[in-house]
């Protein structure tokens, strides 16, 4: 029989992803009871729906549901400014932590969680949850095989849709606020493949610069444009596009260049995984086409959970999430200031 353990979800009114992490509990057989804490009590029908017998109490104050329920990893997702608040309260009662994105408005903040976490032995992982699709998997297999040799350069492209913005109901939520987002397209979406860039090629960033603004018009204090400038920690460079651009969907990119090839993933769009290394005997380009298996919240919240448990390794560290945060909080003031920061 496999581990099981408790989970806590520390949510409220504002709550984002609740839908996808209710479904993925309910399918994660290592979960074996959740407890909500939710004061406004909006969530409380959708859960149950989606839990059934699973959802074992509801709580309107989250310090009653850690100390009741003990947890073994809570779920946070929150506001970013009022993460971080909830996120140590979890720390300090035992629990691993999983959290929504980007979980601060500073990276110091998170800074302290991640401490924290470490010198209590206890996972604090963001839900970057592409991590685990096949295509990605497969992308930093390869590279951590030497396929393409020395990185000589790294471009990333994510592309979501325009159209939210030119609803008030989206533009007054905290998305659209940045003393409660933190920021707006690169922290909210580009994130993900910031950090999938990083995953895959095992780099870091040294240095980051670049522009930030709105393109689209709408009266946002976040960006829904960021054009970024990177230096990575072999001293090659990268290139991002992060914005809202489109009227719907989603438009990605991934390509890394190096010595021996060139590695290209739209994992997104479903196309398939490219790559091609000239040190072949006959070199061509090769496909990976991987079967469309579930893919995003599902299996990356299961991953989450069994390491609290104690079965497999994190599917992110502390020190990842810290990471990509510090980039992304320093690329904002090098936008503000037009200067190079260091990350």
């Amino acid at each position: 029989m496999p581990k099981t353990i408790p989970v806590g979800i520390i949510t409220n009114a504002d709550g984002a992803h609740l839908d996808q992490y209710f479904a993925s509990l309910a399918q994660t057989e290592e979960a074996d009871a959740v407890h909500l804490s939710d004061p406004s009590g909006k969530n409380v029908e959708r859960a149950k729906k989606a839990l059934g017998d699973k959802l074992r109490g509801v709580y309107k104050d989250p310090a009653d549901m850690l100390k009741k329920a003990r947890p073994a990893m809570a779920l946070v997702t929150m506001e970013a400014a009022l993460a971080p608040a909830a996120i140590d309260q979890a720390l300090d009662a035992g629990c691993h932590v999983f959290a929504e994105k980007p979980a601060c408005v500073r990276a110091d903040d998170f800074e302290k969680l991640v401490r924290k976490a470490q010198q209590n032995h206890r996972h604090l992982m963001l839900a970057l949850a592409n991590r685990v699709h096949a295509p990605v998997q497969e992308a930093r297999r390869l590279l951590q095989k030497n396929q393409l040799g020395k990185i000589y350069a790294v471009e990333i492209h994510l592309v979501a849709d325009q159209t939210r913005l030119t609803r008030e109901a989206y533009r007054n939520s905290w998305q659209c606020q940045r003393k409660r987002a933190g920021g707006g397209h690169l922290a909210w979406l580009g994130i993900h493949w910031l950090d999938l860039a990083l995953f895959i090629t095992g780099l870091r960033v040294l240095q980051v610069a670049g522009f930030a603004g709105v393109v689209g018009g709408q009266p946002i204090d976040i960006e829904d444009s960021a054009a970024v400038a990177l230096q990575f920690s072999n001293r090659s460079f990268g290139t991002m596009t992060s914005g809202y651009y489109l009227d719907r969907g989603y438009h990605s990119h991934l390509q890394i260049w190096g010595e021996h090839g060139w590695l290209r993933m739209a994992a997104i769009e479903d196309a398939p995984l490219e790559w091609y290394n000239s040190r072949d005997k006959q070199p061509q380009v090769q496909l990976f086409k991987y079967p469309k298996a579930q893919r995003g919240y599902p299996p990356f919240v299961r991953a989450a959970v069994r390491a609290s448990a104690g079965l497999q390794d994190a599917p992110i560290t502390g020190e990842e999430c810290l990471h990509v945060l510090k980039t992304i909080f320093a690329f904002y003031e090098a936008a503000q200031t037009g200067r190079v920061q260091k990350v």
